[in-house]
């Protein structure tokens, strides 16, 4: 099968960052192109209501000991950032910007800066820790940093809020393919099984 599978993720969400680190082999599985849509679940839930999972008493204990646990099945790192829940806004900016130079860059730094926040600890709302992360794709420190500051990315940053929540995007992570939505990094297996029996 081939298509597309759109990847809706904040972040600052830790659940996306093990999701990021897997999508590309459930890409590879079903020769999908995966559309990384970065967005701000900050603004989306002033609509909903919700609020950020670690910042709510009893479900982030949990959050935080689930997340241990599925660092542990999957044999992946994970390291919980020093700054939680944070915004992403900088990280955003800088995904779009990279996205106009190249997306296969652009999706290469979200994985790059997923690892610096989940398995090296670096606080990724801080926009220097973002700039270097870029730097280190072969950018130039100037250019990402106007980037930053570009009136047309940051425009582009909302229109990307807007979209996904037209879209019906919730939460985080999030994703759609032939327009069957599935959230959550635990719906992941079922999404993988929706492809493969094509639906049900």
């Amino acid at each position: 099968m081939s298509g597309v599978l759109d990847f809706y993720f904040d972040f600052s969400s830790p659940y996306a960052y093990f999701a990021a680190m897997d999508v590309d082999k459930l890409a590879e599985r079903h020769n999908l192109t995966i559309h990384w849509h970065p967005v701000l679940l900050g603004a989306i839930f002033k609509k909903t209501g919700a609020q950020p999972l670690l910042s709510m008493p009893l479900k982030q204990d949990y959050a935080q000991h689930d997340l241990e646990r599925t660092s542990r099945i999957n044999k992946v790192p994970f390291i919980m950032p020093p700054k939680m829940p944070f915004m992403s806004l900088a990280a955003c900016r800088a995904f779009y910007w990279l996205e106009r130079q190249d997306r296969r860059v652009a999706n290469s730094f979200a994985k790059n800066l997923f690892k610096a926040g989940y398995q090296m600890g670096l606080d990724i709302s801080d926009s220097a820790v973002v700039v270097d992360v870029v730097v280190a794709l072969g950018f130039k420190e100037d250019d990402i940093l106007a980037g930053l500051k570009d009136q047309s990315i940051k425009d582009e940053v909302r229109s990307a809020v807007d979209n996904a929540q037209d879209a019906g995007v919730f939460g985080s992570p999030y994703f759609i393919f032939n327009s069957e939505p599935f959230w959550g990094y635990d719906r992941m297996p079922m999404l993988d099984e929706w492809i493969t029996q094509k639906g049900w």
